[in-house]
């Protein structure tokens, strides 16, 4: 791991990093979160009944699109072609939750860990837009960086 910021230059300028000597490799990252809510707003999501439809398979379409705009929104990161976008959620009952994982590949020059963790962050963003009707205290947490792999830096595991 570096121990500089690297979307600074010398004279300490926001930058957009030079990634024109690296090689292009098969790049990997997981990225993982949650939100928490009242175990009566899971029980509809589970149910399928809520009347603003399929939750969690709105949720996965956001989710998709929202990593390939990840460029368009993140302002000093590349615009990278993604090859594959996997979008899985898990019931947590016994903490009333839904848990989110996704899955972003690429082959290209820069690695695409804000693709994952952006498109993880808009599916529970997703979760929380579609039931806040019945339950504004839902709690999004735990996005973090699960796994990288590829590139010059090598494999990272949480």
């Amino acid at each position: 791991m570096s121990q500089e910021f690297t979307h600074f230059d010398a004279t300490g300028q926001a930058h957009m990093v030079d990634v024109a000597s690296k090689q292009e490799t098969h790049r990997v990252a997981r990225a993982g979160g949650r939100i928490v809510m009242l175990p009566a707003t899971l029980q509809k999501i589970q149910q399928g009944d809520h009347k603003k439809g399929d939750v969690l398979g709105i949720a996965r379409i956001a989710a998709i699109q929202a990593s390939k705009r990840t460029g368009d929104l993140i302002p000093l990161c590349h615009p990278i072609p993604l090859t594959h976008v996997a979008v899985q959620f898990e019931v947590d009952e016994p903490s009333s939750a839904v848990l989110c994982e996704v899955t972003a590949e690429t082959v290209g020059r820069t690695g695409v860990e804000m693709e994952a963790l952006t498109a993880c962050s808009v599916a529970l963003l997703t979760i929380y837009d579609m039931c806040k009707a019945v339950d504004r205290g839902m709690q999004i947490d735990a996005v973090r960086l699960l796994e990288k792999r590829g590139g010059k830096s090598g494999d990272w595991m949480a």
